[in-house]
């Protein structure tokens, strides 16, 4: 099934005049290693941009001024902290772990703690979390009910085995089906799989979008809309990808290349155009 604008003013409501921060959700974002502090900051502007209520991120330490220097809405903490991610954790109604994260024995450790700690909260698992799974395959065994992977397709080959060649709808969905969780497979067409759902595409990317941290961006506004959209995570997934597509497509008509943070500062205007 192909994704269409109608799903935005489906999901997308108008704020109500009586609320407050924290009526639009809580999320955690725990990334952000010191070479890839990039990463984590262009997650947590998109999912600012989007709308959460609050923003929190567990990161390294080196990451933080960076970090507040460009969005300092957002509340830090360090990631080695452990009483003080546990308290973050239980706040949050929705949790991304993975961006900037990076591979080693630290990180390993930190996403088994994590997926241990998560209780009803949905997790959306992306980069360098996915890669952790795909290496350590017994994690899979202890994944919250309510988990979302974004992988591209060579994450995709590691995580569920599937060479990129034979990456069908068919196969992804199986996998899909076998492990529980919701799956956004990026590509030139990207396509939600989810339990139970027949797989929705999106038709409207662009070549443009083709660089660094355009995942990253996609992954804080997929987490900024659940934060404030919960109940239907296929319903959110499906639109938040598109919601990013429309975008670099529109900004695509005017310029070459359209970064990450392009994007993300569109989202406010176009959230507030799918609101009325």
């Amino acid at each position: 099934m192909i994704i269409t604008k109608e799903i935005l003013y489906q999901l997308i409501q108008k704020r109500p005049i009586h609320s407050h921060k924290g009526t639009f959700g809580n999320a955690l974002l725990i990334g952000g290693a010191p070479q890839y502090s990039g990463a984590i900051i262009m997650a947590a502007t998109a999912c600012l941009n989007s709308g959460a209520g609050l923003t929190t991120v567990a990161t390294a330490i080196e990451t933080r001024t960076a970090l507040l220097t460009r969005a300092p809405e957002i509340m830090i903490i360090n990631w080695k902290e452990r009483t003080e991610l546990i308290q973050a954790i239980q706040r949050s109604n929705v949790i991304l772990i993975g961006s900037g994260l990076s591979e080693n024995d630290f990180t390993l450790a930190l996403l088994e703690f994590v997926l241990k700690q998560i209780s009803q909260q949905i997790l959306v698992i992306d980069a360098s979390a996915i890669n952790l799974i795909a290496a350590n395959r017994y994690l899979f065994k202890i994944l919250p009910k309510h988990t979302i992977f974004t992988p591209h397709q060579k994450e995709l080959e590691r995580l569920a085995e599937i060479p990129i060649a034979e990456q069908n709808q068919t196969a992804i969905q199986a996998f899909t089906e076998k492990i529980n969780a919701l799956i956004i497979a990026k590509s030139e067409k990207t396509t939600i799989y989810a339990p139970g759902e027949t797989p929705h595409s999106i038709n409207n990317g662009t070549p443009a979008m083709a660089t660094g941290g355009t995942g990253d961006t996609l992954a804080g506004l997929l987490v900024g809309l659940l934060a404030q959209f919960p109940k239907n995570c296929f319903l959110t997934a499906c639109a938040a990808t598109y919601l990013h597509s429309e975008i670099a497509s529109d900004l695509a008509q005017s310029r070459y290349l359209v970064l990450p943070t392009q994007i993300s500062e569109q989202l406010p205007f176009y959230l507030y155009k799918y609101s009325h």
